[in-house]
């Protein structure tokens, strides 16, 4: 590992310990109700669920091979386990893959899991998932690029990619700005590296996110704004859920490899 890898293991690690919202396997989900979002009878999940989508992604995902990448504590594994598809987790923390563990050994799927770097899956099969679906956890590496090719590798022709990203005019953004008014943003756009104590963070701006997936051999299919900007009111101020309902913060992208 490199000195990137190495203080965002130890960063997501710290996480798992203090019981962060991310790093626990959701265990309470109602079967009939994923079954009921990925056939179109519900048109998104419920708090604490929300930040599941778009909904497309899990149509027709039963017996397919899905890679949650860096994308592990449980929850969205959970998710695609109980659609009965065939689910690889890979991961840079050990304790967000037990959580993993421990959601599929609590619905009854099988899971294989691998402790990994997102920046290299040469541990996976070539063309080996129809579905790749990860977070925003690419914020913790520098080059998108490096990743979409990675994941342009381990797709079959025609295959999906769900890629979670930070809207990069706001990522800077912090919680604790909340000054009566509004959330401020105190970091000039030029600056690339969001660091603090524990973690690094990397903003890509939009040229990046979208051109390189272009030219990486992708399709985009659509793009969506996470459910949770639009489905909040009064929250705290200066939590993440009433800064979420102000500041655009979140979306996805979802893309598809050319079939040659």
């Amino acid at each position: 590992m490199d000195e990137i890898a190495r203080r965002n293991r130890g960063h997501w690690e710290r996480l798992v310990r203090d019981g962060l919202i991310y790093t626990k396997p959701w265990l309470d989900l109602d079967p009939a109700l994923v079954k009921d979002f990925a056939s179109g009878r519900l048109d998104e999940m419920s708090h604490p669920y929300k930040y599941i989508y778009p909904r497309e992604v899990f149509e027709d995902v039963e017996g397919k091979q899905v890679l949650c990448l860096a994308a592990s504590g449980g929850q969205q594994s959970a998710i695609f386990g109980l659609l009965g598809a065939h689910v690889t987790v890979l991961d840079l923390t050990r304790g967000q893959l037990d959580g993993d563990r421990a959601a599929a050994e609590h619905y009854g799927y099988n899971l294989k899991t691998v402790l990994g770097d997102m920046r290299d899956l040469t541990v996976l099969k070539e063309a080996g998932f129809d579905l790749v679906y990860q977070a925003i956890s690419i914020i913790f590496v520098p080059s998108v690029r490096e990743v979409y090719s990675e994941v342009h590798r381990v797709l079959r022709p025609g295959g999906l990619y769900r890629v979670g990203h930070c809207n990069p005019a706001v990522q800077a953004v912090e919680f604790s700005s909340w000054d009566g008014q509004g959330y401020r943003i105190e970091k000039r756009y030029r600056e690339r590296v969001i660091e603090d104590a524990e973690s690094l963070e990397f903003r890509h701006y939009f040229s990046e996110i979208f051109n390189h997936l272009i030219d990486t051999g992708f399709e985009i299919r659509g793009v969506w704004e996470d459910p949770r900007h639009f489905g909040y009111s009064g929250r705290e101020p200066g939590s993440e859920d009433h800064c979420l309902e102000y500041v655009q913060g979140l979306f996805a992208v979802l893309a598809r490899k050319a079939d040659r």
